[in-house]
């Protein structure tokens, strides 16, 4: 059989097209931005993790241009070896003192992070404690190490506890969980997590991919807006959302750090982060702790888009966090949801089986720092036309 046979089946992106509702790919003429040029036309932008709208802050750009100008365009090979910047150390050495953490190591993407941070920790004898809704990132660093991976239910403590306790008593513990979840916008249950961690010697690793400048007075994340800073022993985060660039991050002891720095393949054998990348995610860094403000902007905004759903009858995911996913039901209706609302001026992301169940498809919506009310009056407006259109509501 040739092994190119399944790129010829009829797959549901080529019914998608052939429909006229394909949802993906959709050209930017513009930067990342609460109001963008798509496809050569004035959007909405309700489908961006830039959550403090930083991607066009001038401090964030000059800062990429100089380290350009500085060091060129790469660093032609690993920070194992000749790619280490004196502007990936400091980067690393700040983020560590913001985050309360003894050492931090930055990695090229957020995927590549959780990919080298679980496969380096995780060992033959080990198991992975794993949210059924964790990114999919997480799955695929299960994956790659040779632990072994009990999943729970969403956010059900007595499904964890009761995994955790076929454990081995011999064997290392790993339970690993989104901070915020990406497609429903809930906080994980970090109490109750630490609660059963310390019973049963496990440590907990949490991927603040979008937590990060979101939740939490100062933005530190999920720890910090629980109170339980000093009880995550792992912290993964990205520099491609709240950070305004591209890269992710482990943030653990000293100790920790240095282990994986010299076991994980997916560091060792990568590129490292370029140096405008580096320079641009310590510019935000900085703009975010010098403007705290930013995060509690974020979050009124997104209250106030909750509220506004919530008035003209919107069924929506309950949440605290600026993402509101929105429901749609049926997949063919999110495709042409996204389809009508592109039309109108509004970009939204369609999530359809298998990234949710069978009848609980979403339009996952997220929202910026500098989203304005009027911009978000618009925005509902038209997300209610199109959703009595589909007999949603």
């Amino acid at each position: 059989m040739d092994i190119f046979e399944k790129t010829r089946q009829k797959s549901l992106y080529k019914i998608v097209q052939e429909k006229g509702i394909y949802p993906y790919f959709h050209k930017l003429y513009s930067g990342q931005d609460m109001v963008v040029n798509m496809e050569g036309k004035r959007t909405i932008m309700l489908g961006s993790n830039n959550y403090l709208a930083l991607t066009n802050h001038p401090r964030v750009k000059e800062a990429g241009i100089k380290a350009i100008e500085k060091y060129g365009s790469g660093c032609s090979g690993s920070r194992f070896l000749n790619g280490t910047l004196d502007k990936h150390v400091e980067l690393e050495k700040d983020l560590a003192n913001f985050l309360h953490k003894e050492a931090v190591m930055t990695f090229s993407t957020g995927f590549q992070s959780n990919l080298g941070i679980i496969s380096a920790i995780v060992g033959r004898n080990d198991y992975i404690l794993c949210d059924k809704e964790n990114h999919a990132s997480i799955y695929d660093a299960c994956k790659l190490s040779y632990g072994k991976l009990l999943r729970y239910n969403h956010n059900d403590m007595e499904d964890l506890e009761n995994k955790i306790k076929t454990v081995p008593k011999e064997s290392g513990i790993l339970i690993v969980t989104d901070g915020v979840f990406s497609m429903s916008g809930d906080i994980c249950k970090l109490p109750e997590i630490v609660e059963i961690a310390e019973k049963y010697q496990a440590r907990i690793m949490v991927d603040d991919a979008h937590g990060l400048g979101v939740i939490g007075k100062c933005g530190r994340g999920t720890g910090e807006y629980f109170g339980l800073e000093d009880k995550v022993d792992i912290i993964m985060g990205t520099f491609s959302k709240s950070l305004a660039s591209l890269g992710g991050y482990m943030a653990a002891t000293k100790e920790v750090v240095e282990y994986v720095k010299h076991t994980s393949r997916p560091y060792i054998f990568s590129a490292s982060m370029t140096p405008a990348s580096v320079a641009c995610a310590h510019e935000a860094l900085k703009i975010l702790m010098e403007e705290p403000e930013r995060v509690k902007r974020l979050n009124d905004i997104s209250a106030y888009m909750r509220k506004r759903l919530k008035e003209n009858g919107v069924p929506i995911i309950e949440s605290t966090t600026p993402i509101i996913p929105i429901y749609t039901y049926d997949d063919e209706k999110t495709f042409v949801a996204c389809k009508l609302l592109l039309e109108r001026g509004v970009y939204v992301n369609p999530v359809v089986s298998p990234a949710t169940p069978v009848g609980k498809s979403l339009l996952r919506t997220s929202y910026t720092a500098n989203h304005t009310k009027e911009l978000v009056d618009e925005a509902v407006e038209k997300i209610v036309e199109v959703l009595k259109i589909l007999e949603v509501i």
